[in-house]
């Protein structure tokens, strides 16, 4: 990138451009076009999200709050955690499945006549790091976490789901993007080095988030 080059579109892995793309009511569309790109093989189409509030406290005055980036509901009562996290954190993981608890919690009904049923939740980090145990595995930048038996590898419960995306791991050039998820990679990963919309990207989505993204009409 030339020392002269000034940003013409946000950065996707600051708190502000994060939210400023996907974490708006305007532009709404924006993540509910990714989400179902990221989860179409098992959740079909999702229809419609409602953002909910991101700060979640504890059972209790002395309990850990959590404050995710965003959190949202499909018109199915499902729930989605999607966090972006720029530099390394020890036990990132660990945070992710704190994390999924309270969604979990938040659907135990008062009474006596509660079945337990649960709603499916899903957490998806966007990562600008590689976890360490992660490093020799140089093409893999998409890691699907379900609770498993570990000799069958059957999915033991499918609706806790943890979705950790190694966008460093992701070096497809524009020529390379065979599909949508593809372009949404490439987005995430490149959006504050482009200075316009490459052409490979020109369908409506994508246009209206560079609009979303242009720095100048802040």
């Amino acid at each position: 990138m030339p020392e002269d080059f000034k940003e013409k579109y946000i950065n996707p892995f600051t708190d502000y451009g994060f939210k400023r793309l996907f974490g708006e009511e305007p532009s709404k569309v924006l993540l509910l076009d990714f989400l179902n790109e990221l989860l179409i093989e098992e959740q079909g189409k999702i229809k419609e999200l409602t953002y909910l509030k991101t700060d979640r406290l504890g059972t209790n005055e002395d309990a850990r709050k959590a404050i995710f980036d965003l959190y949202c509901e499909n018109e199915k009562g499902e729930k989605f955690i999607v966090e972006i996290q720029k530099t390394k954190q020890n036990f990132f993981k660990d945070r992710t499945v704190y994390y999924s608890t309270f969604p979990i919690q938040e659907q135990a009904k008062r009474g006596i006549e509660w079945n337990f049923e649960l709603k499916a939740i899903y957490t998806i980090a966007i990562l600008d790091f590689v976890f360490e145990e992660d490093k020799q595995e140089k093409d893999k930048y998409r890691y699907n976490v379900k609770l498993s038996d570990i000799e069958t590898y059957k999915v033991f419960y499918d609706k806790l789901t943890f979705i950790y995306l190694e966008m460093p791991k992701f070096n497809k050039n524009i020529k390379e993007l065979e599909t949508r998820f593809d372009k949404w990679m490439y987005i995430i990963r490149n959006l504050n080095k482009l200075d316009r919309i490459p052409d490979e990207l020109r369908e409506n989505i994508f246009e209206k988030l560079f609009e979303v993204a242009e720095i100048a009409k802040f």
